[in-house]
């Protein structure tokens, strides 16, 4: 008896040396899976942003390092909600090599570089047609297109689940049939679950609504991506959204807010929010502004006898809350539950202080040239030919002939410098880029590629000139300003400025301010005394670029 209690006891002391002796996986005893998950959505083709702008945001390189940075740190997941591709929903005929080339340039980088594990289908990577979609797509519920199916990815001992579904009206103009997403969801989710799925990522190229509904109404999701209607930047949710057992999470569109997810899993279950230190900063600075409105809200109310004082007291309930749940914040930012698994959310401004993939600033620049040459070996020689009677482009050199002073003060101004901005950058070929910096581009009598890089003796419609807002004015200069009607506009409206000078290219715009600089002597002086003190377009600009600091990241060339 003796003897078979020793070797009971043995044989179980043997058998928990060997417990001990296995690898902890995910989930077991105190062990955690932990990884990294990068969301973009809708970057519609862009590499790097408009320059033009005083706080430039999106760019490829610089998110290509973010990314390898978090690489090196542990296991890291990227993925993308669908309309990666193209920056219109239909490519221009004239425009079609240079969109083809940025495609390919997006597509190799999320490939190579991101090293990106699956990416939705949207409107925006069907441009050219199905036949133009670059890399498989998670689309489980179209048909026509290059796809590929739900798939399993293993990131730090964590099982990830990724799927996606379109909205079918919204690839049904490109010629993609889809049925429908719920159905489609329902079985990518039974099908991850069989392979082993722990955590499932649903990538939702839908509204937001519709991905709210879809996620409640398919258990087993745990983060869900809205991949459409991604916001600008100053409207990105720092808070995921709950729906059922889901999180809904959107970055911002163009690549210029990146969604960073850092999971820990701990065994099966729904996610919980942990809030985090970045979410926490955005919360609290919320706070904050709604605490100072209620704090004058009560001291308006309680210096006012006429007050109702049930009114004041709940006024002050609701300042105490507030203040309660800020103190509540600021000394736990970091809520880790007691058990089951969490995620931090952290939406992540892509700026240009952030460091720089050098891999991909080489391929950018390179695409610039190569996008340069062959835009300008097609270019036509000549612009659409003027219809009788209507006015064609005359050049800077006409207008100094009768008006040599506004000419003189034209030159002091930045619109004078608007194709060497250009060349600076090696873009002065740029179709998404040249219309904003020349005169008169592809317009009937007006410039081409061609006639801008080797200009006519005296005729160069290089930079912004006076023909850009006050109109095409051959018909003025041949009647020696006598035509009638006039044929040019005294003063140029808001809509003319706006072509250019919108919230994509020209952030800190405002009409009267951008007057004060392009007019005053020999060129509307009466007008400019009439627009009277007040910002002007420089020193807007300048105070936005001093608030966005100057530093540029490590190994970006811009």
């Amino acid at each position: 008896m003796v003897i078979v209690r020793r070797a009971l006891v043995a044989c179980c002391a043997a058998a928990l040396a060997a417990c001990s002796a296995r690898p902890k996986t995910a989930g077991s005893g105190d062990s955690a899976g932990r990884l990294t998950v990068f969301v973009t959505t809708e970057v519609k083709g862009q590499t790097e942003p408009c320059g033009c702008t005083s706080d430039p945001m999106g760019d490829l390189a610089r998110t290509a390092a973010l990314i390898a940075g978090a690489r090196r740190a542990g296991p890291v997941v990227v993925v993308d909600g669908g309309s990666l591709l193209y920056g219109e929903a239909r490519v221009r005929p004239d425009r079609a090599v240079q969109a083809e080339r940025k495609a390919d340039l997006v597509a190799e980088v999320y490939r190579d570089r991101l090293g990106a594990a699956a990416i939705g289908l949207g409107p925006f990577d069907l441009a050219s047609g199905p036949d133009g979609v670059r890399l498989p797509r998670q689309a489980a519920n179209a048909r026509g297109v290059r796809t590929e199916p739900p798939k399993v990815i293993d990131a730090g001992g964590v099982r990830v689940g990724v799927f996606g579904v379109v909205d079918p009206a919204r690839v049904a103009k490109a010629g993609v049939d889809a049925s429908d997403p719920v159905a489609a969801a329902r079985d990518a989710v039974r099908s991850l679950a069989a392979d082993g799925a722990q955590v499932i990522v649903a990538l939702l190229h839908m509204s937001r609504a519709d991905a709210r509904s879809l996620a409640a109404a398919v258990p087993g999701i745990h983060l869900a991506v809205v991949g459409a209607d991604a916001p600008e930047p100053d409207r990105v949710s720092p808070a995921p959204e709950r729906a059922g057992d889901a999180w809904l999470v959107q970055p911002a569109n163009r690549g210029q807010v990146v969604s960073r997810i850092d999971l820990t899993w701990r065994g099966p279950g729904p996610l919980a929010d942990a809030i985090g230190p970045a979410r926490a900063r955005a919360e609290l600075a919320e706070l904050d502004r709604r605490i100072a409105v209620v704090e004058a809200d009560v001291a308006k109310f309680a210096a006012d006898p006429a007050a109702d004082p049930t009114f004041v007291a709940a006024q002050r309930a609701d300042l105490a809350e507030l203040r309660a749940r800020r103190a509540a914040l600021a000394a736990e930012p970091l809520r880790v539950p007691a058990e089951g698994s969490y995620f931090v959310l952290e939406q992540i401004p892509i700026r240009k202080a952030l460091a720089c993939d050098a891999d991909v600033v080489a391929k950018k620049r390179a695409y610039d040239l190569a996008v340069g040459r062959d835009n300008l070996a097609r270019a036509p020689a000549e612009p659409p030919p003027v219809p009788p009677g209507q006015a064609g482009y005359a050049g800077i050199g006409e207008c100094a002939f009768c008006h040599a002073d506004a000419v003189a003060f034209w030159r002091g101004t930045v619109h004078a410098r608007a194709w060497e901005t250009l060349e600076q950058l090696g873009k002065q070929y740029d179709l998404e880029c040249v219309y904003c910096h020349v005169t008169g581009f592809d317009r009937p009598g007006g410039a081409t590629l061609k006639t801008l890089a080797n200009p006519p003796e005296g005729e160069s419609l290089r930079d912004v000139q006076c023909e850009v807002c006050h109109g095409p004015a051959s018909l003025h200069v041949d009647a020696d300003g006598k035509e009638r009607p006039r044929s040019l506009v005294r003063a140029p409206p808001v809509d003319t400025c706006v072509t250019c000078h919108n919230e994509l290219h020209s952030d800190t715009f405002d009409y009267e301010a951008y007057l004060r600089d392009v007019t005053g002597p020999g060129h509307g002086e009466a007008f400019r005394a009439r627009l009277g003190d007040g910002p002007t377009g420089r020193q807007l600009r300048r105070a936005a670029l001093e608030a966005a600091g100057a530093a540029i990241g490590e190994g970006c060339d811009k």
